[in-house]
């Protein structure tokens, strides 16, 4: 059975910290769930409440993530696509985002951060071959991201993702969108992936003149293997592709922590 976890920490007088006891306890869980190869480098948001509740510090690399939209974002998938472009800004190298649908707003991807120069686009005529363009773009291992939008992705397609992404420590992004509402249940099945997020629109914040303030996202991360889940209320990216946390809750126990909610994960 492999070695025991001494997690007695500060509660057994043990003297290990508890961020070492939660530590060994992630890779045990890796380790069952047959994650052989450990993720090296992450990408981190730069909100700490986010960060400290992903292993390593940040999104891993080389690794598959799943993001949909809440609500009617399941179908426009609007906020979703921006958070997704945000987190491709951050990084190095060309973006190939794959899409069934040619509604992809350009210049909105900019304002997120990612400018038009970076990103490939694929236009592909259903999920199965959007899946074998996200396969060979990871495959390729000189992108920055690999972003898909598919309405389904089944345990069997998302472990192959998950695999290639290993082998060339590229991410990849399902980018989950649906016909109708209802077909977002598909949301809640099983996959591969390292983390699943959810984004939903939150009124912008009220300006003292007549315009239209800041877009204001709940970003749930539903799961993250061998972490938390929590739910954040955050600024919409930046035109560097970074998150801020809301800035009323920029004071308090609450914004210090950065979570609505919780459960473990």
């Amino acid at each position: 059975m492999g070695a025991s976890i001494d997690a007695a920490g500060p509660l057994g007088g043990s003297g290990r910290s508890r961020n070492t006891v939660v530590e060994a306890l992630r890779e045990r869980i890796e380790s069952i769930e047959g994650t052989r190869r450990r993720i090296r480098r992450v990408l981190p948001f730069g909100v700490a409440a986010m960060d400290g509740r992903l292993p390593g510090g940040g999104l891993a690399m080389g690794a598959l993530h799943e993001v949909a939209g809440g609500g009617n974002g399941a179908v426009d998938g609007a906020a979703a696509a921006l958070f997704v472009a945000g987190i491709a800004a951050r990084t190095r190298g060309q973006i190939l985002w794959c899409i069934t649908r040619a509604d992809l707003f350009a210049p909105a991807l900019a304002q997120a951060g990612l400018p038009p120069d970076r990103v490939i686009y694929v236009e592909a005529g259903d999920d199965k071959a959007i899946l074998t363009c996200l396969e060979e773009g990871l495959r390729h291992g000189g992108l920055g991201v690999v972003v898909g939008e598919v309405a389904r992705l089944s345990m069997t397609a998302s472990r192959r993702l998950q695999l290639r992404a290993e082998e060339t420590g590229t991410m990849g992004i399902a980018l989950r969108r649906w016909r109708r509402p209802a077909d977002a249940a598909d949301f809640g099945q099983p996959t591969a992936a390292m983390t699943r997020w959810r984004v939903s629109v939150l009124p912008s914040r009220p300006l003292p003149v007549p315009g239209v303030g800041r877009h204001r996202w709940l970003v749930e991360l539903i799961r993250s293997r061998a972490g938390e889940s929590a739910d954040f209320e955050v600024d919409a990216c930046d035109a560097e592709g970074r998150l801020h946390l809301a800035s009323d809750l920029a004071h308090g126990q609450v914004a210090e922590e950065g979570w609505i909610s919780s459960a473990s994960g």
